[in-house]
């Protein structure tokens, strides 16, 4: 295993961690097999942001008698009110929710005390202007935590929470699509010119990047594998799908990026993540995929935003993002992914048909069609 350091912590991170979200609802067994494979292969570093009971106590029971072996990420207003996921900015439900995660793990101490889902100026507001954040530095002046961090999705509101100076990991959803296209770019040439000299990066996002590595921000990624719709030929925005190795090794050339979060329910999963060790550097070379893209992008939704503004408020590439990972496996959607969905200001229930976003749309992207399929899915 490789590590690397946690920005200006004395804490060293495995470069391949292990996300923990596909182990909720799952048997005992199968989250014994998944911790034990991950720390007999050298991962160190877990995240653990669910806030069920059963899954919580599941973790702490792998980790019995190893629990030093782990770094543990675990996380302040993740909550499973009225029992769906769920956000919290009221710091006496944040501790009851803390103290159970602490006793459901056997632990007197966690690692990172991770600021839930910070992605907008009122969620920023609600937690740094308020008893949350207070919460938290207790939390370390007792040293039930040794260091803050924060978990966030959006680059603007990130680069805040870095800019703070109060955290010392970030954890950030990284990969090649989300970092897809200048904001500024000119689209209609890179369709017509796929395999120009474009670097493919929204600059605010490699700005983030940067700031963190200046700053002694360590960054842990989510997302790595776009939950699997970069593997997928029907779902890959690129010429042809990633492989997990390539995917890895893109988060892991970012600036500040310390460890990914691979999302594992079983020891070949872990393996094929760790995997990634072994490859040689023409195996995880993900330039002639990311710089070689479809010719025809039509219908397929790249997240540019250039479907905005909505008249009704919705965020219509946030709601694709979901969708499109939901419809991976419609039987069985990620519990993270729709408590993401559900934490959006406006739903695609919500959508007027107005189609002003399909006129937009330089992809020729069916939104109303999607915004359907998306409330059918998430039920709003």
């Amino acid at each position: 295993m490789e590590y690397r350091r946690i920005g200006r912590t004395e804490m060293s991170a495995s470069v391949i961690g292990l996300g923990t979200e596909h182990l909720d609802r799952k048997p005992p067994a199968v989250v014994e097999e998944t911790i034990h494979a991950a720390l007999d292969m050298g991962i160190n570093m877990m995240d653990l942001f669910m806030p069920g009971e059963e899954v919580r106590r599941n973790i702490g029971r792998a980790l019995a008698g190893r629990r030093e072996k782990m770094l543990i990420q675990g996380h302040i207003g993740s909550v499973d009110l009225n029992q769906q996921y769920d956000i919290s900015r009221d710091v006496t439900v944040c501790r009851r929710y803390f103290e159970n995660l602490l006793k459901a793990l056997g632990t007197d101490y966690l690692d990172f005390g991770m600021l839930f889902f910070v992605d907008t100026p009122e969620d920023y507001s609600a937690v740094f202007d308020g008893p949350v954040l207070e919460y938290a530095q207790s939390l370390k002046e007792k040293g039930v935590i040794r260091a803050i961090g924060a978990s966030s999705h959006n680059p603007v509101t990130a680069r805040r929470i870095v800019e703070s100076g109060v955290v010392d990991l970030l954890m950030f959803s990284i990969n090649p699509a989300f970092d897809l296209m200048p904001s500024d770019a000119d689209l209609m040439s890179m369709i017509e010119n796929p395999s120009g000299n474009v670097t493919g990066r929204d600059p605010k996002r490699a700005e983030l990047y940067r700031v963190c590595e200046q700053r002694g921000v360590g960054i842990t990624v989510m997302k790595t594998l776009g939950a699997g719709k970069l593997l997928s030929p029907e779902h890959t925005p690129f010429v042809k799908p990633l492989t997990v190795g390539q995917c890895i090794h893109y988060a892991l050339t970012r600036p500040a990026v310390v460890s990914t979060l691979i999302g594992c329910r079983s020891r070949q999963q872990v393996e094929e993540a760790v995997g990634y060790l072994s490859l040689s550097a023409a195996e995880r070379d993900y330039a002639p995929v990311v710089g070689s893209r479809r010719n025809d992008f039509h219908g397929s939704c790249v997240y540019c935003g250039h479907c905005q503004p909505c008249p009704a408020g919705i965020d219509v590439a946030s709601v694709s993002k979901y969708l499109d990972i939901a419809l991976l496996d419609p039987s069985d959607i990620p519990p993270g992914t729709a408590h993401h969905y559900r934490a959006l200001k406006h739903h695609a229930s919500e959508c007027v048909g107005c189609r002003k976003c399909e006129e937009r749309c330089p992809f020729g992207v069916p939104v109303i069609r999607n915004m359907k399929r998306a409330a059918e899915l998430f039920g709003e």
